[in-house]
């Protein structure tokens, strides 16, 4: 989310609607020893899925895809099966030294996947690790070889139920933004549901806090009223080269807009 979800969809504003996410679908497969559960997943970004494993003791780790990393994935999945599939029984006497027997990587935003199908005294295994470019832990989980075709297929369905109308989904939306005029807080969230996109501006305050919702379509119309008005309150007076202020030139809604708080004032007349 980053295409993405919870991991590093962080909003610079962090604003209440910046971390809302909702489940979609699940599928549970059990490999070996292994759980693992692919999650769709939908916050304001779009949709991704998310793929978690649980070990034997318990232990859980995940990484998150986007739809169109998670195609990219499933792509590579059949071609490490069928290179899987090629090689012979193993043979600890001709094992690379670092264990791997193919390698892939995949690249997405600000985030890399490594593909790695490996071996060693417990068996062979593809593991994937998400790394983000701007610094953090690296996650990872590890499939049982045998079960690649089955990891394959359960994210192929998923995939062919989530993808029908993904062109209605825009990915990688802006971040969110933040704007602090005397005691308040204005929040800009760009989000997403079955009807587009939209922006929703927040007023926050000790105790108060109210919202608009744009959708996508009417912002170049909000954006032409709102330039139209800073014009018309920055029009230089009659050659002299100086800004309309409080108690100078004509109009006295002017005044009212221009004085004291100029957001604020603004800020109200969009409720």
């Amino acid at each position: 989310m980053s295409d993405l979800g919870s991991g590093d969809e962080g909003s610079s504003s962090q604003s209440p609607q910046a971390h809302v996410e909702q489940e979609l679908a699940t599928k549970m497969l059990q490999i070996q020893s292994k759980r693992f559960y692919l999650d769709v997943k939908q916050n304001r970004r779009g949709r991704f899925i998310k793929v978690a494993e649980i070990g034997a003791d318990g232990r859980r780790s995940q990484i998150f895809l986007a739809l169109s990393t998670a195609a990219e994935f499933r792509d590579h999945l059949s071609a490490f099966s069928e290179y899987y599939s090629s090689l012979g029984p193993p043979n600890p006497d001709n094992v690379p030294e670092d264990g791997k027997l193919k390698s892939e990587m995949m690249m997405k935003d600000n985030r890399r996947y490594y593909l790695d199908l490996k071996e060693n005294a417990r068996g062979r295994f593809l593991r994937v690790s998400q790394t983000i470019t701007r610094g953090g832990p690296r996650s990872q989980v590890a499939i049982p070889a045998q079960g690649m075709i089955e990891f394959r297929d359960a994210l192929t369905d998923l995939l062919d139920e989530f993808t029908q109308d993904e062109h209605a989904y825009k990915h990688d939306l802006p971040e969110g933004n933040q704007m602090h005029v005397d005691n308040k807080n204005f929040y800009f969230d760009i989000g997403q549901n079955n009807r587009g996109v939209y922006m929703r501006i927040s007023e926050v305050k000790t105790n108060f806090r109210t919202a608009i919702t744009l959708p996508e379509k009417s912002w170049p119309r909000f954006r032409d009223i709102l330039a139209d008005y800073c014009d018309k309150l920055n029009k230089p007076l009659g050659g002299q080269g100086q800004s309309q202020g409080i108690g100078s030139g004509p109009g006295s809604d002017q005044h009212t807009m221009v004085g004291n708080n100029t957001q604020q004032d603004s800020g109200t007349s969009l409720k």
